[in-house]
């Protein structure tokens, strides 16, 4: 069976608060993990989510605000204390690179798992990351940061009773998905479309095209909603956004599910901000630290 979740390690911006951690978040994706944005106190929150450094396979970092990025040495530091024998990507603006070099190398410890360091420049990127393809688009905010997404490519799906029908079994199944044909027997005459499975990570931005884009047919979007609609103009003065705001994209990209994070300090409850989204886009849930949040079962296949 594989392994598809979303789990949140902490769901604060800039200033933590007493139920919340700074910004922290892994991705489970069958056999990889993806770690966004470790900001400070990730390590322990891993230990409370049960997440080990060997979980880690790529580490992308949106941009380099303290909040998203200070916990980012220990856990490079960690990767290497626990000797984790696969490599670790990382991906980060590449105008940010003094920075990730200093988070790197921000004090003394033997280096056993050397990142590879996979910097990001240009307004859109893709990267072909084994199971799935890594796309990265610049977004709106004072510094230069970029939002996330993960793509399956489209499959088939092998139907039984078909395979049964034209009396293809054993090793012969295996031959004929590498290979798309039997004698006179084609992948397609036994199986259906199996749409691929989308995620979206969207942080620190003001509404643009590209966050739309980012979230574009996506099963679960998680996207900063870091303040509430009566401080609209702060949000867009500091290059965020409200709550309404990120249902209006998951809305308009055709996005199925919605977790709002990374919530101002000034919000103690933020049952109000949850409601506000609710009013654009019904599906959506506001993240709290340690929850696990499934992806949503795949798309049917089109008719």
């Amino acid at each position: 069976m594989s392994t598809r979740e979303f789990v949140v390690l902490g769901t604060a911006s800039q200033a933590p608060t007493r139920q919340r951690n700074h910004n922290g978040y892994l991705l489970r994706w069958d056999g990889e993990g993806l770690l966004f944005d470790p900001g400070e106190g990730t390590q322990r929150q891993m230990l409370h989510a049960g997440v080990a450094a060997h979980d880690i396979t790529r580490i992308c970092v949106t941009h380099f605000h303290g909040d998203h990025c200070l916990g980012l040495p220990g856990v490079l530091q960690r990767l290497s204390l626990d000797r984790v024998p696969h490599p670790v990507t990382a991906y980060f603006p590449a105008s940010g690179q003094h920075w990730f070099d200093r988070l790197h190398h921000a004090t003394a410890f033997h280096e056993a798992a050397v990142p590879i360091e996979h910097p990001l420049a240009g307004e859109h990127v893709h990267i072909p990351a084994g199971p799935f393809t890594l796309e990265a688009r610049r977004l709106s905010h004072p510094v230069e940061s970029y939002g996330y997404r993960v793509v399956e490519p489209d499959g088939r799906r092998i139907l039984p009773e078909r395979l049964a029908a034209h009396g293809v079994a054993g090793p012969d199944v295996g031959r004929l998905q590498r290979e798309g044909r039997i004698g006179g027997v084609t992948l397609e005459q036994v199986s259906v479309p199996r749409p691929g499975q989308k995620f979206a990570f969207v942080m620190d931005t003001r509404r643009c095209a590209a966050a739309v884009e980012l979230a574009r047919d996506v099963d679960l979007l998680v996207c900063e909603s870091t303040f509430a609609d009566a401080d609209a103009e702060l949000a867009y003065e500091v290059g965020h956004l409200t709550a309404r705001e990120a249902a209006a994209i998951a809305a308009e990209a055709g996005a199925r599910q919605l977790v709002l994070t990374h919530f101002s300090q000034r919000y103690p409850d933020v049952g109000p901000l949850l409601d506000q989204a609710r009013e654009v886009f019904p599906d959506t849930v506001a993240a709290h630290d340690l929850d696990r949040i499934t992806i949503p079962r795949r798309r049917p296949a089109p008719e």
